[in-house]
């Protein structure tokens, strides 16, 4: 296929909150009234976040979710998406994937595609999403207090285990347990009704992309504490829990997890188990925050857990 008969077949749809979408030089939107407009943008490459096998139509569904997740962890409803592929060959099927993978995601939260760019090269996949949360309401890395609860969404640990058993770096005989790994790398569900329910409660958010303790550490950093987790609190599959210590580096700094990490004052704990529930999301108490700064993991009997790292380093 050549470049605009891909575009026009597969990522041509209508946009109708949008005053303008695909098909011009610019796409052309007008936020809600009182609300602010949040834009992020995350990129995924071939062989660096991805392998080269996978099912298009997963990598379509990951590709925006990535996206969704940073919406999530401001609290803010994603609205429209500008996406731009380079590919190393149009291969209609492949295409065709990709795109219904794509749309599904946005199509459940209602997410217009109104522009992007394709182009031939090493496969790669840029998506920026525009979003919108009413004005000085959202959650940022930088509103965490001394004193608050640490909490988190949802499991860790599910997606660096897929990873590393990939590489040969982990042993995992547990067909069941294998396939829920997968599922939560390739189809990683973005919290996006939690992050809007903890826009009240909460004073800080980010979502764990590269890893709890290197995603939590931007929180403490961009808002001048420190804080503690506790190993033991983490969440993880239950067919992990009898091997917890063999799988702490995947939960505490395995990344590919996008859920969100949170910090909230102590008198609202009722409150966000609440909301959480409200919204079917399981969230867990793993820490809390205190004067200083850093991050520190510690075990059952209140010793630093070292580890090798804290996250994913994209130029490591």
């Amino acid at each position: 296929m050549k470049e605009f008969e891909l575009i026009g077949r597969y990522f041509q749809r209508p946009a109708p909150s949008a005053l303008l979408g695909v098909g011009d030089d610019a796409a052309i939107v007008r936020p809600t009234a009182g609300h602010d407009l949040h834009m992020s943008v995350d990129m995924l490459v071939e062989g660096r976040h991805f392998f080269a096998d996978v099912d298009p139509r997963a990598l379509g569904h990951k590709t925006l979710a990535v996206n969704l997740s940073d919406m999530a962890a401001m609290g803010a409803r994603p609205r429209w998406a500008l996406l731009s592929i380079a590919l190393p060959r149009a291969e209609e099927a492949w295409v065709s994937a990709f795109a219904e993978g794509f749309f599904a995601l946005a199509d459940k939260y209602g997410v217009e595609l109104i522009g992007g760019d394709t182009t031939g090269g090493p496969l790669t996949l840029s998506v920026t999403i525009l979003g919108e949360a009413p004005s000085g309401q959202a959650l940022r890395r930088s509103g965490a207090r001394i004193g608050d609860d640490i909490w988190v969404s949802g499991e860790l640990g599910l997606g660096a285990l897929a990873v590393r058993q990939r590489l040969g770096w982990l042993n995992v005989n547990d067909a069941e347990l294998l396939a829920s790994a997968r599922h939560k790398l390739e189809y990683p569900e973005p919290r996006l009704a939690l992050g809007a329910a903890l826009l009240p409660l909460a004073h800080a958010a980010a979502d764990v992309s590269d890893g709890l303790m290197a995603d939590l550490g931007h929180i403490l950093a961009a808002s001048g504490v420190a804080g503690e987790v506790w190993a033991e609190a983490l969440p993880s599959h239950g067919k992990l829990e009898a091997r917890r210590g063999e799988f702490l580096a995947c939960l505490a700094a395995g990344g590919d997890d996008y859920e969100l990490v949170f910090t909230a004052p102590a008198d609202k704990r009722q409150q966000i188990e609440r909301a959480a529930a409200g919204v079917g999301c399981r969230v867990t108490r793993i820490g809390r925050t205190l004067a200083g700064q850093g991050g520190a993991l510690l075990d059952a009997a209140g010793q630093i857990v070292k580890l090798d790292k804290e996250g994913y380093d994209h130029f490591g």
